[in-house]
């Protein structure tokens, strides 16, 4: 016959520890008496200490924020002016009434990257005579082709131009001194000049205000080469009224 014998309370305690050690869900904070450490990437890592080192200095690193969007800014904006934009003012009004005098616009210096220019384009170009000037005007002859002006009428290797863009001004005034070969003499190259043919690589222009426009009829170097070029005009924005795509 056994006789139960009571533990001691020590006994019972050896018993019951391990039973606590083993009991992580235990809400009493005797149970660990380390915290955990957490563990971090390399990446986490340094994330943390620039946290840490813009909490110490937030002045400092919002004025660097500040820096850096600037540069970017004007790094962007040097870039697109000098290499995808051309910003040009047009100072006479050879070019109206598509271009009025005084008008702001801007073109594309990437336009002929990988293209030709095309008859009825109208480009910015350094002025042959003079490559410090920049010029806007409209092409009107390609390579090999021989341009020919008669009577006020453009033709293009005997063919007759379609040329809806020019100024009226222009047909008003040689009605008034068609009539007297002195007067239409006295015009010089305004409405009879030519033929010229366009050397290779090169174009012959106009201005769409064809009896106040100084261009290749005048020149005396007639050609824009086409490393003369600077970009095609493609929009008129000032003064506001004439805002729209040039065609």
């Amino acid at each position: 016959m056994s006789v139960y014998t009571p533990k001691k309370a020590n006994e019972e305690e050896e018993i019951a520890a391990p039973v606590r050690r083993l009991n992580f869900d235990s809400e009493d904070p005797a149970t660990f008496n380390e915290p955990e450490t957490e563990i971090l990437s390399p990446k986490e890592l340094k994330k943390k200490r620039k946290e840490e080192r813009r909490a110490a200095h937030p002045g400092l690193y919002a004025f660097l924020d500040w820096v850096i969007v600037i540069v970017v800014a004007l790094a962007v904006a040097l870039f697109i002016n000098f290499f995808i934009i051309v910003n040009s003012t047009v100072p006479t009004g050879s070019m109206e009434n598509t271009i009025m005098s005084g008008s702001r616009m801007i073109g594309f210096r990437i336009a002929y990257l990988f293209g030709e220019p095309k008859r009825g384009d109208i480009i910015v170009f350094r002025y042959p005579d003079d490559p410090s000037q920049y010029f806007v005007k409209r092409v009107i002859g390609l390579p090999g082709e021989t341009v020919e002006v008669i009577d006020g009428i453009t033709y293009v290797d005997g063919v007759q131009l379609e040329e809806n863009y020019i100024n009226d001004n222009y047909w008003i005034e040689y009605d008034l001194i068609k009539d007297d070969p002195a007067a239409v003499e006295a015009q010089g190259l305004r409405y009879n000049a030519g033929p010229y043919t366009v050397p290779e690589d090169s174009y012959f222009m106009m201005g769409d205000n064809r009896g106040n426009s100084r261009d290749s009829r005048m020149w005396d170097n007639k050609f824009v080469t086409k490393d003369k070029i600077v970009g095609k005009a493609w929009l008129c924005y000032w003064p506001f009224s004439d805002f729209g795509v040039l065609k």
